[in-house]
């Protein structure tokens, strides 16, 4: 992949939710102005959520999911409708598709609340105005009735598109320097240092995700990368002529990484960078201060936000049970899950350990975090947990001063 293109994670995720034949297909294709999505006069044509990477002028590069029909029957439309309602946990701005010759029902009012409750803006969008008489009186009732924006259009003649995409616009999640994964904590001209082995788990001739992300958010900063092996970091900061404001390292290489970075140069790692940048990193914080506590028998769970081919030495599935067990003393049991499946069992487990999150949208990882809180369940993700086992959390949170105070607190 190469660097100007948008990972999937990266892109606004917007979700079409409502009954079977309210049309969701049918706005797809005319939003993004291409027949990707199959149309029929089927109830249920669509059945499992289908993800579609694109890009939508003005609005830009996102992900269209549609979702099957919340009024979908029997044992499969149960499963199905479970499914619908987990692409909320990834959704950036819910679209909430009814037939303007049916009205809002039941289901309507239940995926409205559902999508408030998880404060995700949304819009409702009243379809099939071409087959109905609907006046801007009916319009501004439904606001009234639902509390949400409501935009009148019509998928057949493309009526009302535009002035859908424009309240799209208008209610896209701001893009908050908070969420830089580097650049806050840089200034142009800046030197830093990317330690990165090479992952055997990484595709041939690439860097891993949050290698290249990181690189261009050091490039977008108007800073300087330098990108070196674990082996040549030590000659690498010799050769410099000037101090490098922050090394960042894979997490694997932590403690050698740390041993040849002199003390007066801030110290941390992509995972952590990314516990920051996707999700939590103060909650995360908390997590890994519990990890003392386990006892014999405590149930952990490691999830991975991806598949990938598992190494002889995998770090979720190998390494980290290990140190964990290690540090504790203690007979722990593992679970794992991968890829777009969490756990509908959190409290079960004693501590959840997360990956990174470099495929996941911030959606997706604040949900997880926030399903853990709801139990009271611990959550820690890779870096943090490594840097810990290692003795060296506390370096690798001076560049985050919140976090390390939160860390220091008995």
């Amino acid at each position: 992949m190469s660097l100007n293109e948008t990972p999937r994670s990266e892109r606004v995720h917007i979700a079409l939710f409502g009954m079977r034949n309210a049309g969701k297909s049918s706005i797809i294709n005319a939003v993004t102005d291409q027949e990707i999505a199959i149309v029929s006069d089927v109830k249920g044509t669509t059945t499992d959520p289908v993800y579609k990477s694109m890009e939508i002028l003005p609005i830009g590069p996102c992900v269209i999911i549609d979702t099957a029909g919340l009024d979908d029957i029997g044992e499969l439309g149960e499963l199905r409708k479970k499914k619908t309602l987990e692409v909320l946990d990834k959704t950036d701005i819910a679209l909430v598709v009814i037939d303007s010759s049916v009205g809002v029902n039941d289901y309507d009012k239940f995926i409205i609340d559902q999508i408030k409750e998880k404060k995700i803006p949304v819009v409702a969008v009243l379809n099939k105005i071409d087959k109905t008489d609907v006046k801007e009186e009916q319009s501004d009732f439904l606001k009234k009735e639902l509390n949400i924006p409501v935009v009148l259009v019509s998928a057949a003649t493309k009526q009302g598109i535009k002035e859908l995409k424009n309240k799209i616009i208008s209610i896209l999640p701001e893009d908050e320097d908070k969420f830089k994964i580097v650049g806050d904590l840089i200034n142009p001209g800046d030197f830093v240092v990317l330690v990165t082995p090479i992952d055997k788990a990484a595709p041939k001739g690439r860097l891993i995700l949050p290698q290249q992300q990181t690189i261009r958010d050091i490039l977008e900063s108007d800073a300087i990368s330098i990108v070196t092996k674990e082996y040549e970091l030590k000659e690498t900061l010799e050769n410099l002529a000037k101090k490098p404001k922050l090394v960042i390292t894979d997490s694997q290489v932590f403690l050698k990484v740390a041993a040849d970075t002199p003390k007066d140069i801030l110290m941390t790692s992509f995972s952590i960078l990314f516990a920051r940048y996707k999700g939590d990193l103060v909650e995360l914080i908390k997590g890994v201060k519990e990890i003392k506590k386990l006892k014999d028998g405590d149930k952990i769970l490691i999830s991975e936000g991806c598949t990938h081919h598992r190494q002889a030495d995998d770090i979720g599935r190998v390494k980290i049970p290990r140190w964990i067990r290690q540090i504790t003393g203690k007979k722990i049991d593992f679970e794992y899950t991968a890829g777009v499946t969490f756990t509908q069992e959190v409290k079960r487990y004693s501590l959840i350990v997360h990956c990174g999150g470099c495929m996941l949208n911030r959606a997706a990882m604040i949900s997880r975090i926030e399903d853990a809180k709801e139990f009271n369940i611990p959550i820690v993700n890779y870096g943090i947990l490594i840097a810990y086992v290692h003795g060296i959390l506390d370096r690798a949170l001076e560049p985050f001063p919140l976090a390390k105070m939160i860390w220091e607190e008995e």
